[in-house]
């Protein structure tokens, strides 16, 4: 089974928590605090494997949870780094954000990585938080949460060559022909619903050559299959356009190349204005040798100057068709997929936010920043409540309501902790 596209959940793992502790030893009764830090949650990566054809590995699991960090301890020992999960994906995947649709990255190359989701910040143990005036700190830091998000995976074939055309025209039988590769072939529309790749060898090397689907009008606008089909075509660096010359079904192969191309360039100039070698298959069925020169000549005054007759099934001009393109591929640079601002997935720099509301002489401080404060106190010990409120203050908590009117002995309520305000 082949499959292009996957939709998964990762998350990195959480950092690991500091520790409160206190050295106590037989003669060191005052040792003092000794509280190790947290150690990081790991990231989760996903690393391009040339091996890998399919993503249909994901269809089975789709969920991927890295390594938490290890709590601290005392005798300021550290916790472990949580392991880096490494997922394995096809040369040629693009990674997406699920949510955006942003591109996050292009996985064109074995052995190239990317790190979708990076693990946690371990939380300080309490003796980082030791000062002149606060010599037995009875808190630490908790760990920072890891990154978790919904991904979506397309893999884009990398071929050398697509064959691109109307269904039924030969095209599977062409690269049955010219490599090792066994695509189904039989005389019904639509036979290959997969991108089939076969490498195909010459003189002086090889190259890989991909049978795209066939292609029906309204492809770029997502009729039929199409735009699963359009999308394999884009790294190609050389289109084999085939059409039946034959007539045998009623087509029209000037109709066919003219339909095809529209919808290339429907989809994208760029795929549109790639370099492409016209075929006309299925010379062998020809009833008119006329019928090859009107198509070539109304062709080459497309701009199409590079016209081959063949008949795939009989071999028949098949060896100065694949001449014809490893010479064109010596020349044709390869080019990486390019990704613009739009396209470009930005991550949000993490921040922790709050904001304030009043309910008559109740003031309420909520969001990602309280939650991460009132985690890393004891308010039921005195000198971690002193950190509490030296913390309000420098973030302008306190400034900020005071602007809005709070007024001597009105509560302030942070999550479920509330207390009376005091000037």
């Amino acid at each position: 089974m082949f499959i292009d596209t996957a939709k998964i959940f990762v998350k990195s793992g959480d950092g690991g928590n500091g520790s409160v502790s206190f050295r106590r030893e037989k003669y060191v009764p005052l040792g003092g605090p000794d509280g190790g830090d947290g150690g990081r949650g790991g990231d989760v990566i996903l690393k391009a494997d040339s091996g890998m054809t399919t993503l249909l590995d994901f269809t089975y699991r789709r969920k991927y949870v890295a390594e938490r960090g290890v709590d601290g301890s005392g005798s300021k020992c550290y916790g472990k780094d949580g392991s880096t999960l490494y997922i394995k994906v096809p040369t040629g995947t693009i990674i997406r954000d699920a949510d955006s649709d942003k591109i996050m990255a292009d996985l064109s190359h074995g052995g190239d990585e990317y790190v979708v989701a990076r693990g946690g910040k371990g939380g300080k143990g309490n003796a980082k938080f030791t000062t002149p005036t606060r010599q037995a700190p009875n808190f630490a830091e908790p760990g920072m949460p890891g990154e978790e998000r919904f991904i979506r995976l397309e893999l884009k074939l990398l071929a050398d060559v697509g064959l691109i055309g109307f269904p039924n025209v030969g095209k599977s039988t062409l690269l049955s022909m010219v490599s090792k590769a066994r695509p189904k072939i039989a005389n019904y529309h639509f036979t290959t619903l997969k991108p089939n790749l076969g490498v195909v060898s010459v003189a002086d090397g090889s190259f890989v050559m991909a049978d795209i689907p066939g292609i029906i009008e309204g492809a770029a606008e997502g009729v039929g299959l199409g735009l699963d089909f359009l999308r394999h075509i884009e790294r190609t660096r050389l289109l084999v356009h085939v059409v039946d010359i034959s007539g045998v079904e009623g087509r029209d192969p000037i109709e066919d190349f003219i339909k095809i191309n529209d919808e290339l360039k429907k989809y994208s100039v760029k795929l549109w204005d790639r370099p492409q070698i016209v075929v006309a298959n299925k010379a062998d069925m020809l009833y008119d040798e006329t019928v090859f020169e009107n198509f070539k000549n109304k062709v080459n005054e497309m701009g199409y100057d590079k016209v081959y007759k063949i008949s795939a099934a009989n071999h028949q001009g098949v060896d100065e068709l694949i001449k014809k393109a490893y010479e064109m591929l010596s020349t044709i640079p390869i080019s990486e997929l390019e990704i613009t601002d739009e396209e470009k997935f930005v991550p949000e720099e993490k921040r922790f936010t709050y904001t304030i509301r009043q309910e008559g002489s109740t003031f309420i401080v909520e969001g990602s920043f309280v939650d991460r404060l009132l985690g890393a106190v004891n308010i039921n010990e005195p000198d971690s409540l002193k950190y509490f409120h030296k913390v309000l203050r420098n973030k302008g908590i306190i400034n900020e309501l005071m602007e809005m009117g709070i007024k001597q002995g009105d509560t302030v309520r942070l999550n479920d902790f509330e207390f009376e305000f005091i000037l």
